[in-house]
């Protein structure tokens, strides 16, 4: 269970068409990541036959320049992080390497991926300021983990952070904080629809157009069309 293993393991399935992934979907700006050729459904089988990878192993992960070799070791950390026999001291490190290394994890597919089971689900039963402070960071990645990470909340039907945190990003300057705002919050809407309209009252007029138009996508077309209204309106 090392990091050069997995490696050997995943350049079994590289292929030259997979070459443009990091064009693709990476969104980060780092000017050093680049594909390593294989498609993430492969990444995915090797990372959970990997399972069982020790923390400095990940690590090692971590530092490759390779999109889909970082994206392999944040799916380790997240099916380590949601197996029922994993130890509250191991999701303790897991929650402190995910924070600790999130220079590394540098895109938003990163952040979908392991925010929900290594950060929201550890915070179930604990204070929660972590994500207040990293929706006021300077890194967007680390703002999106912290709207991301409450959709474990909102599983519980715990609502409260995911809209105060949505205060807080409401008018980031980010299209992919924008979209995980309007996304998340449209999430909350399906356990409390008052809720939402209520938030949308408040903000719909002002808020980015891509994150109203993630809110409203669920709703009935009347009420759809007089939210977005409101923002012409503006």
């Amino acid at each position: 269970m090392t990091a050069e293993a997995f490696l050997t393991q995943l350049s079994t399935f590289q292929s030259e068409k997979e070459l443009h992934r990091v064009a693709r979907f990476f969104k980060g700006n780092d000017g050093k990541t680049k594909a390593f050729g294989v498609k993430f459904g492969d990444v995915f089988k090797t990372a959970k036959a990997f399972t069982a990878m020790p923390l400095d192993e990940i690590n090692k992960l971590l530092d490759s320049d390779y999109y889909e070799v970082r994206m392999g070791a944040v799916s380790i950390m997240d099916f380590q992080a949601k197996h029922k026999k994993t130890t509250a001291e191991r999701r303790k490190a897991l929650f402190d390497l995910y924070l600790s290394r999130h220079d590394r994890l540098n895109n938003w597919d990163f952040v979908d991926r392991g925010s929900y089971n290594i950060i929201g689900e550890y915070l179930m039963d604990k204070p929660r300021d972590i994500l207040y402070d990293l929706a006021k960071s300077k890194n967007i990645w680390e703002r999106r983990t912290a709207i991301v990470s409450t959709y474990a909340f909102i599983k519980k039907g715990q609502l409260e952070d995911t809209f105060k945190i949505a205060e807080i990003l409401i008018h980031d300057p980010e299209e992919f904080i924008n979209k995980a705002v309007g996304s998340w919050i449209r999430e909350a809407g399906k356990k409390d629809q008052a809720r939402l309209m209520a938030f949308l009252d408040q903000y719909a007029a002002t808020m980015p157009r891509v994150t109203l138009r993630y809110a409203v996508e669920k709703f009935d077309p009347d009420t759809k069309a007089y939210y977005m209204n409101l923002k012409h309106l503006k």
